[in-house]
């Protein structure tokens, strides 16, 4: 019989939308689009116009940070880190202040010049919070 386990941050769009942070099922946790976010407060929120577009993306790394961050914290929750991750999938508003972003923050994040993990980065119009500017969902093998 394979276990299920799951684990969540107990932020109110947990429930309204309804969903849990991570699932372990088996040997493989995946991370629901992780954010950087503390509790309900959203990191270094980007600047908006008064049609509630961001006008900056300079704050792309510090989300970036916090975002990996939050990976971390949910994976030690299953005895897990990030050197489990095999996937990842890096949602953006801006590719090129995600690119120049990426590199340190995930070699940091992975603590390798080299991560060992498949990832793909992908330009949206549209992410949940006002101001956020990334999210990622990973996979991880235990």
């Amino acid at each position: 019989m394979t276990t299920t386990q799951v684990e969540s941050f107990g932020v109110p769009w947990e429930s309204q939308y309804g969903y849990v942070q991570a699932v372990r099922h088996g040997d493989t946790i995946y991370l629901s689009g992780q954010l950087g976010h503390v509790g309900e407060e959203l990191i270094a929120p980007a600047p908006l116009d008064a049609a509630g577009e961001v006008t900056d993306f300079s704050v792309m790394a510090e989300q970036m940070r916090q975002t990996y961050a939050n990976a971390a914290e949910l994976l030690s929750r299953f005895g897990a880190g990030l050197a489990n991750v095999v996937e990842e999938v890096l949602y953006v508003l801006d590719i090129p202040a995600a690119f120049e972003a990426a590199g340190p923050v995930r070699k940091a994040a992975y603590g390798r010049e080299d991560p060992q993990v498949a990832s793909t980065l992908v330009g949206i119009s549209r992410l949940a919070l006002p101001g956020q500017v990334i999210e990622v969902k990973f996979i991880a093998k235990v």
